[in-house]
């Protein structure tokens, strides 16, 4: 049977993980992999989520399945963290998945059940992920202008005009904030402009929001998905922890649907927790268990917000400092965007060339799209690292 298989192509960031893990230097590097440093360069565990552990393991008297749906009280808190008050929640449902990604995988099998012909329109460039997950679940998918390399900032003209172009029943997919890789976000009045166009066309918007926190706030963040759940009838969207939580290997996520109605609602739900039944049965516990005690908890989840808002401002302070470096060696503004984008990750605008002299001559690891890991900078040594990436150019 395995004769007739092909080596898989290999994943460009694992790869580069591999790369540095191998690098006997001292002095390297590691801005790919997409996961948050502290000062010291560790991912560490949240103060609150540690005690909502401590919390789980004096309590949790069973390790017995909770359902197909998961933890039901997480599911609601992920509702409420992402849409506020902003949509009818007698229309929304949720269901705990693996991750951000296992959200995604869920409501694109229930979009291939539900539209099997629908084409999801995803921007350019997007998550590496977003069309393996896509394809692997039957559906088309195709790509609308999004990033404007000229200006790091959004082709909103561009993206507009390929979605007015959109047949109705096609599905829209949106980063939610933080976009990855470009850090180059929508702003509230384009995502009223979106709002009004996917509502026009008849399009479905899928919008995963992984980074919630990491860009102008938790609130802040959910602007844009809040504003379209109080407009369009139906909407899809995927909610990780790994980020916000820090429990990145642990796997907690949610799959949330809005339904035009409550009825719809239901039988929507119905069918996606089926789906999820064929793919991992029931989901894993613990993370999820541990948020949602954080988030049901008034004190620990004041302590999480204030240590989110802390690793927030790191990034922001960071992004400033890095520009103002790469302003100092470069003797330009080439480089200002970085200060104006969010989230964790955006771009150098570098050749693949360049940024392979960069792993070679300096030992500093960043994708080959030039996206690099705002929460990789070091603290101190910002314009050494500058004038390394200047001397590349």
């Amino acid at each position: 049977m395995f004769d007739t298989l092909k080596p898989a192509a290999p994943d460009g960031i694992l790869a580069l993980m591999a790369l540095y893990r191998d690098d006997p230097r001292t002095g390297k590097l590691d801005l790919g992999v997409g996961v948050y440093k502290d000062e010291s360069g560790r991912t560490p565990v949240m103060r609150a989520v540690r005690e909502a552990e401590a919390r789980l393991h004096e309590t949790q008297a069973t390790k017995t399945y909770l359902g197909l749906a998961g933890d039901v009280a997480f599911n609601e808190a992920m509702i409420g963290l992402v849409f506020g008050d902003a949509a009818d929640r007698s229309r929304l449902r949720a269901a705990q998945t693996p991750g951000g990604t296992g959200a995604l995988r869920l409501l694109a099998d229930l979009i291939k059940l539900a539209r099997p012909d629908a084409t999801v329109w995803v921007p350019d460039p997007t998550w590496p992920n977003h069309m393996p997950i896509l394809r692997a679940a039957g559906l088309k998918a195709e790509v609308y202008p999004y990033f404007d390399s000229a200006t790091a900032g959004v082709r909103f003209d561009a993206m507009i005009a390929a979605l007015s172009a959109a047949p109705t029943g096609d599905v829209v997919l949106l980063h939610g904030c933080c976009h990855n890789p470009t850090g180059a976000d929508l702003s509230i009045e384009q995502w009223a402009t979106i709002a009004d166009l996917l509502v026009e066309r008849g399009l479905t918007p899928f919008v995963d929001i992984a980074y919630q926190g990491f860009g102008l706030g938790l609130d802040e963040d959910a602007a844009g998905i809040r504003l379209l759940a109080s407009r369009v009838p139906e909407l899809l969207a995927a909610a990780s922890c790994s980020k916000n939580f820090s429990v990145y290997r642990d796997r907690a996520g949610a799959a949330i649907l809005l339904g035009s109605n409550a009825t719809e609602a239901d039988t929507a739900y119905g069918q996606l927790l089926g789906v999820g039944r064929g793919i991992w049965s029931m989901p894993p516990d613990h993370a999820a268990a541990a948020v949602r005690i954080v988030l049901q908890d008034e004190a620990l989840r004041v302590d999480w917000k204030a240590e989110l808002e802390a690793v927030r401002q790191r990034m922001l302070r960071l992004r400033e400092g890095f520009a103002e470096a790469l302003r100092r060696q470069s003797n330009s503004d080439r480089f200002d965007f970085i200060a104006h984008q969010r989230g964790m990750f955006s771009r150098l605008g570098i050749s693949q060339e360049q940024v392979a002299r960069l792993r070679s001559e300096h030992g500093i690891y960043i994708v080959g799209d030039g996206r690099f890991n705002v929460a990789g900078l070091p603290d101190i040594g910002l314009d050494d690292l500058a004038a390394k990436i200047v001397s590349v150019l």
